[in-house]
């Protein structure tokens, strides 16, 4: 899979039926995915799940790759709006932890979008969003580009999620919570503040 989530992104439709088919695929992809790996799943799956007709599935995209596509640029979307206020909270671990929740409640969406066969091409688009926020806040840093720190915070972020993601050790949400915050957040935003709720 090359190229970007914006390039396999497809127009959204007008047309109430179409609307409902399209809307039908993505919660139909994101309940299969909390059930079994991206790669296992086959289109036939996600129009049974989804109620569709076969045909139906490509007159809205042309692979399932670009119906993953879609359905993450509307879920990395939803954990930006969850984890760019993190930089300006006054409890940022409280908010680092209840990213993580979010994550684990998701894991199979999550892991499909970090750590399967998308990841570099999610990871981009990961970015890419961040940047268009964050090219709207103004910095209060001055020894840190804004641009940098978006990329080293998004980046950051999101390989300590794929990191857990594939582990076959279970974690959890607190201890990955615990690891973000030390080693990402608290540095960006200079909170030295000692957590009560370190992993141990």
């Amino acid at each position: 899979m090359t190229g970007s989530l914006t390039g396999l992104k497809r127009d959204a439709p007008t047309d109430a039926r179409q609307v409902r088919s399209r809307n039908a695929l993505n919660a139909a992809l994101l309940a299969l995915l909390e059930e079994q790996p991206f790669d296992q799943l086959t289109i036939r799956e996600i129009t049974a799940r989804a109620r569709t007709g076969y045909a139906t599935f490509f007159r809205h995209y042309p692979t399932k790759e670009a119906l993953l596509a879609d359905v993450a640029a509307e879920e990395i979307s939803g954990l930006l709006a969850m984890t760019l206020p993190i930089l300006h909270d006054t409890d940022s671990y409280r908010s680092t932890l209840a990213l993580c929740r979010y994550v684990g409640e998701h894991a199979g969406l999550w892991s499909a979008l970090l750590a399967g066969g998308a990841a570099s091409i999610v990871r981009r688009e990961f970015i890419r969003q961040a940047q268009g926020v964050a090219e709207k806040e103004q910095n209060t840093r001055d020894w840190l580009p804004s641009d940098l720190a978006v990329v080293h915070g998004t980046g950051s972020t999101i390989d300590i999620l794929a990191w857990w993601l594939s582990q076959d050790r279970e974690y959890s949400p607190e201890q990955i919570a615990t690891i973000l915050h030390r080693l990402v957040i608290a540095p960006l935003i200079e909170d030295r503040v000692e957590r009560p709720e370190t992993a141990r």
